[in-house]
């Protein structure tokens, strides 16, 4: 996982985070990071989740749990 130097500034912990982004957008989580973004508290969990042949990517903020994001990846 990326940004294992920013976990520390997490109020939430990563199994919240992903219990938050499949209750969000169920399916199978593919890929999944810890990153400074604009948008929320600035720190946020994203996770590449599948659903069939689409991925979508939901982002959960790091600090409150919020969801910020949940949409279908461009390919």
């Amino acid at each position: 996982m990326g940004g294992s130097s920013f976990a520390k500034e997490a109020a939430i912990t990563l199994d919240q985070a992903r219990a938050a982004a499949t209750k969000a957008q169920p399916g199978t989580i593919l890929d999944q990071e810890l990153e400074h973004r604009k948008g929320g508290s600035g720190l946020r969990y994203s996770f590449d989740i599948k659903v069939g042949a689409i991925t979508h990517e939901v982002g959960i903020d790091a600090k409150t749990g919020t969801v910020l994001q949940n949409s279908a990846e461009k390919r």
